[in-house]
């Protein structure tokens, strides 16, 4: 690895850990992040990475910058207004560091793009903030053997759970819930809300998470749920297995492709 004067210094406090140390901090800078969602969850995940050296970081979102957003998702501000979120993400994330190769997708994840977006990258962060699109990343991940972090916030709860669908001790989001739930089951933040704050607290951990992954430090976060409740400020950490009878991940698998299940 040959890091000139100016990276050492940017990334020295990386460095200096011996979990990651120069070696560490080349495969950051080798690796490949994707993150579904420009948002709540994205933003924070976005700037660590990026502060931390990633190499490559693709963020990928259909959606355009608007007032309401700004409580949360810090990769704007109020001159992105009216902004595709993936240019107005990019300008800040190449102004927060300029080593970041950022590959934007102003495009929805959706079936026809899934596979083929999440097999460019080493990594995959769902920050997504349906239920139909998670279930959409967690598919797209497993049948591509590719890792990833899922999160979920609303109100005041988050929950973060990490996918290698490579160990067999690491259940999938279908294991804990095997069909997604309908839209008219599932409040969303718009009519429920969501503090921003605890949307920073779940999306740096899921940063943590893919750097972890990068580098081999300590224990990800698979086959253990971490829950969040802010209003009391616990953190709990519950024990998930996979499901023998997963229709995605088990040795019965009904779903071998993204057009056999149903997103809504």
């Amino acid at each position: 690895m040959d890091l000139s004067e100016e990276k050492i210094e940017r990334y020295s406090r990386n460095i200096v850990l011996a979990e990651i140390g120069p070696q560490g901090q080349e495969r950051i800078r080798r690796g490949k992040v994707l993150i579904v969602g420009a948002g709540g969850l994205g933003s924070p995940a976005a700037l660590y990475l990026a502060a931390a050296g990633i190499g490559v970081l693709g963020l990928i979102d259909s959606d355009k910058v608007e007032l309401s957003n700004l409580q949360r998702q810090i990769l704007h501000d109020t001159r992105s207004l009216g902004e595709a979120k993936t240019r107005s993400a990019g300008r800040r994330i190449r102004a927060l560091n300029p080593d970041v190769a950022v590959r934007t997708f102003q495009e929805r994840f959706s079936v026809d793009n899934a596979l083929s977006l999440v097999r460019e990258f080493d990594f995959v962060i769902d920050g997504s903030d349906n239920f139909a699109t998670k279930f959409l990343v967690n598919d797209a991940c497993v049948l591509a053997g590719k890792p990833f972090s899922h999160a979920g916030v609303l109100g005041f709860r988050g929950q973060v759970l990490t996918v290698d669908p490579s160990r067999a001790d690491s259940p999938c989001l279908r294991c804990l819930l095997p069909e997604p739930p309908g839209r008219a089951e599932t409040p969303d933040c718009s009519r429920s809300g969501v503090l921003g704050a605890l949307t920073g607290i779940l999306g740096s951990i899921q940063a943590l998470e893919t750097l972890k992954f990068l580098t081999g430090a300590g224990e990800l976060l698979c086959g253990r749920l971490l829950t969040v409740d802010a209003l009391k400020l616990t953190f709990r950490t519950v024990a998930v297995r996979r499901n023998p009878d997963c229709p995605l991940c088990s040795g019965k698998k009904r779903i071998t492709a993204l057009d056999q299940a149903l997103y809504v």
